[in-house]
């Protein structure tokens, strides 16, 4: 087992209460690990890292406001130094490439991290990638079969605003709702929202609700 000269700084990211519980409870039997902070949703936790020094940011997909996903791309962005593994429960290919694209150190299904958990913070911290077992023999049964496309999927194809603006309107929020949360006019909410109609090829708000559903971006049972 590698060896840290301080503590590994982690920071927790769920929406889900008793599930930070249960990693913080995982964590604390690491004697090299220090839980540093939690947070429940994307902005939360750029936010902790703009205030607590970290070096491990446990990522969950399916959050409120602004998902795991395009949380992770603004932190590797803007915190070089932060390494992100996504902690989820989405186990499909399209989850995987848009982590890794995203800038992911590692990508860890919830029910493998008791296992797995130490074996993937070795791993990033020694700069490497990591991948849950389960996932790496999909991926290389997947490659096998058929080898990895390099066409864009639907969501890849919008821009950063764009998608970010779609989950807030399938979570439910107005156009002025909108305009607050981002701190921009109602008439530029309601400029991507007519542009992700155009672009998804729908022609109403549910419509952009059942594709933000397809791509994770908000959970199925909402």
């Amino acid at each position: 087992m590698k060896s840290f000269r301080k503590p590994v700084r982690i920071i927790i990211a769920d929406d889900h209460t008793l599930v930070r519980s249960g990693i913080r409870a995982l964590l604390e039997k690491l004697s090299w690990v220090e839980v540093v902070g939690e947070a429940s949703d994307g902005r939360e936790v750029l936010d902790l890292v703009k205030v607590t020094p970290t070096d491990v940011v446990l990522m969950d997909i399916s959050m409120p406001g602004l998902n795991g996903l395009e949380a992770t791309a603004r932190l590797v962005r803007d915190f070089a130094h932060v390494r992100v593994i996504i902690l989820s429960m989405h186990h499909n290919e399209e989850y995987y490439w848009r982590a890794i694209k995203s800038g992911a150190a590692g990508y860890l299904l919830k029910k493998a991290a008791t296992v797995e958990l130490e074996a993937a913070l070795q791993r990033v911290m020694g700069g490497e990638v990591y991948l849950s077992r389960e996932i790496s023999a999909r991926l290389h049964k997947f490659f096998l079969q058929q080898g990895h496309s390099t066409q864009k999927s639907p969501i890849e194809v919008l821009t950063a605003r764009q998608r970010e603006i779609l989950q807030l309107i399938a979570e439910g929020q107005n156009t002025k709702e909108i305009g607050q949360i981002l701190k921009v006019s109602p008439k530029t909410v309601e400029y991507h929202r007519i542009k992700l109609m155009g672009q998804l090829n729908t022609h109403d708000v549910p419509g952009l609700v059942r594709f933000a559903m397809r791509m994770g971006l908000i959970p199925q049972e909402v």
